[in-house]
This record gives C-alpha cells, sequence and structure tokens, in this order.
C-alpha cells in the first residue's frame, strides 16, 4: 500500500515540477522480446547491473564497495542510458536505421535489429571488463541525472532482465557536494557571478562555512534543488514501475553508518555468496580511502583542504538560513519522505 500511495505522489509531482519522460530528439527503438533477451543470455550468460544516482550522491563509493565481492565487478562511466550520445547514439543515423530494418535484410528475421546490436555491444563491453577481472556477475556505474526517468526507460528498454540499483542522498549534501566540484573542475564553465563567489571563497572560506555567506546564488540554489527532486521522483518510480523487485534504492547516509550491513543487502539483491571471508575488512580498508577528495586536493588543493569529503550533515554548516528554507520550500516533501529532518529555522523567505 505504501509503495502505490508513493508511487502515486511521484507521478503528482513530476507533473508539479514539469517533469518530461518522453522529450529528447532520439528515435523510438523497439523493446528487446522475451526471446531475443533468452537468445542474448546464451552468448553473453553474466547477471547484469547498472547504478544509478543524481551526481554526487556516493555512486562512486557503491561501485568501490560492490566489487569487492569476489563474484562482483563494477566499473563506471560508461553512461550507455545516462548521458548522449548513448548506447542508442549507436543506431540513430537513418540509414543504420534502414539496414538494420529493410526487409532485404535477411539476417534481421523481419524486425529492427537496432535493440539487438545494442544489447550485444553492451554486453560485450560488460562482461570483456568482467571476465579480465574473473567475475561471473557484472555492472556498471553512471549518474543519471542529465536524463533522470528517461535513463531508466532506456535501461529497461535494453535490458529488462537487468537490475538498477539506486543511491539517494540527502538532497542538501549532494548540491553542496555539486557545487564545490563545479569550483574545482567546471571553473571555465562559471558564470561571473558564480566565479565571483568562487574567489571570494579561496579568499577567506570561513564565511561561506559557517552559513554567514551562500555558496549558491539563489537562482543557481533553485535550479539545483529542483533538479534533485526531479532525479528522485523520475528514477525512483519508473525503477519502481518498470523493474518491480529487480529494483533497490538505498541511501548514501546508511551506507557510510553501516557499510557491511548496507553490502550485505546490496550483494544479497545481485544474488551472490554471502558466505565470503575478509570481506568485512575489506570494506573497512576501502572506506578509509577516498580517491575522489585525492584528486580534488590535486586539482585545487585551495579548495579542497577546507572541505571534509563525503561527510553527511555538512549542509547544517554550509547552508545559510535562507539556503535551508528555500530547499525546504521545494524539496521538504521528498527530505521527509526519505526520512531526512529539515532543520529548517522558523520564518518566512523573504
Amino acid at each position: 500500500m505504501l509503495g502505490k500511495t508513493k508511487r502515486r505522489m511521484s507521478r503528482a509531482l513530476q507533473v508539479l515540477i514539469g517533469s518530461d519522460l518522453k522529450s529528447g530528439s532520439m528515435r523510438e527503438i523497439p523493446d528487446l522480446t522475451k526471446e531475443e533477451v533468452e537468445e542474448a543470455k546464451s552468448f553473453f550468460p553474466m547477471d547484469k547491473f547498472f547504478i544509478f544516482g543524481h551526481a554526487r550522491s556516493g555512486t562512486t563509493l557503491l561501485a568501490r564497495l560492490v566489487r569487492l565481492h569476489p563474484e562482483v565487478h563494477c566499473n563506471w562511466q560508461a553512461h550507455f542510458f545516462t548521458r548522449d550520445p548513448l548506447l542508442q547514439g549507436l543506431v540513430n543515423d537513418e540509414e543504420i536505421r534502414s539496414w538494420f530494418s529493410r526487409r532485404s535484410n535477411r539476417w534481421n528475421r523481419g524486425s529492427d535489429f537496432s535493440p539487438i546490436a545494442l544489447r550485444a555491444v553492451s554486453d560485450f563491453m560488460l562482461e570483456r571488463d568482467a571476465r579480465q577481472a574473473g567475475k561471473s556477475v557484472v555492472g556498471d556505474k553512471s549518474p543519471n541525472s542529465l536524463l533522470n526517468g528517461k535513463s531508466v526507460e532506456l535501461l529497461h528498454q535494453i535490458y529488462p532482465d537487468g537490475r538498477l540499483i539506486y543511491i539517494v542522498r540527502d538532497g542538501r549534501d549532494t548540491v553542496i557536494s555539486h557545487r564545490f566540484q563545479s569550483f574545482v573542475d567546471k571553473v571555465d564553465h562559471l558564470s561571473g557571478e558564480d566565479a565571483k563567489i568562487r574567489g571570494e571563497f579561496i579568499q577567506d572560506p570561513q564565511p561561506f562555512m559557517d552559513g554567514r555567506r551562500s555558496i549558491f546564488t539563489e537562482e543557481g540554489l533553485r535550479n539545483a534543488v529542483v533538479s534533485w527532486v526531479k532525479n528522485l521522483v523520475e528514477t525512483d518510480s519508473r525503477g519502481q514501475e518498470l523493474f518491480g523487485e529487480s529494483y533497490f534504492p538505498l541511501r548514501y547516509e546508511d551506507l557510510l553508518d553501516n557499510p557491511a550491513e548496507e553490502m550485505n543487502r546490496v550483494w544479497v539483491f545481485l544474488g551472490v555468496d554471502q558466505d565470503v571471508e575478509d570481506l568485512g575488512r575489506k570494506i573497512s580498508v576501502e572506506m578509509s580511502q577516498n580517491p575522489d577528495a585525492d584528486w580534488q586536493q590535486e586539482a585545487a588543493g585551495q579548495i579542497a583542504q577546507v572541505l571534509q569529503k563525503g561527510r553527511h550533515g555538512s549542509w547544517r554548516d554550509v547552508l545559510t538560513d535562507k539556503d535551508k528554507q528555500i530547499f525546504e520550500q521545494i524539496a521538504g516533501h521528498m527530505l521527509t519522505e526519505w526520512g531526512y529532518d529539515s532543520g529548517v529555522p522558523q520564518g518566512k523567505l523573504n
């Protein structure tokens, strides 16, 4: 009952925030039939999974942890279904479409060969890497915050038999992390006002780190919050509807607080053996490392040195009172639904 209510709320929210799950200029690709799925698995038998999440939600940490299991391999950023040109880009050209579907091509068995070709390409890429690693279950992690629910639909077209893991992080920490990432490696794309904030942060970070000054413009924050809500609403809704029991949502904060317990849940979902020696120690070692923080320190030490990478709850210090109110105004319902407290100061927005 709760699941149905949640799906109804999600659909309603899609309308409120202007979601369009069918947007884009991609041509329609037929879904794989059950027979075609079974045929594909006869050539490429490994079970496949995909990790989605908003950018800066812990997708990389989850990928690093999940592949500690001796049966599971995971790599990242293939963006098969999450960023242009997409896997589908291989068959978007009209001449390719004609070649794959024309009647005189007796190899296509009278139908559009496109989805079979796409499945074969992605299966080969995934299993090629997994076989080299000596693993039997393989997945890709690619943040889906550019296409949101559309990514889930595209995935289901090619992998109706696949598994989808969706990691959610408190949106306030997510947008802060994403903002600082833009300060580090997207400097050339910052607006004049954003670049000014970045420069002032470098000169004197303390007012920005204790909530006296905002690291956002108001418009930028509002856009970031809407993006987080859109990703959460669409991905969770479509994940439940299309994948059912093959959809697994989890929270980044729970992964940080109880990594062994959460990873055991993930591995159960993937159907691999739980009785594996030394996994707990390996998880502890992996959790103690942070390659992303090391890279940011190297790329922009002036900014990275004042940040505590991966910590949850940093929004309490970094966001101004007005920032918190804006977030509550736009996303308070989603924070509550996913078990996050508001911590919003009393008062009205100016």
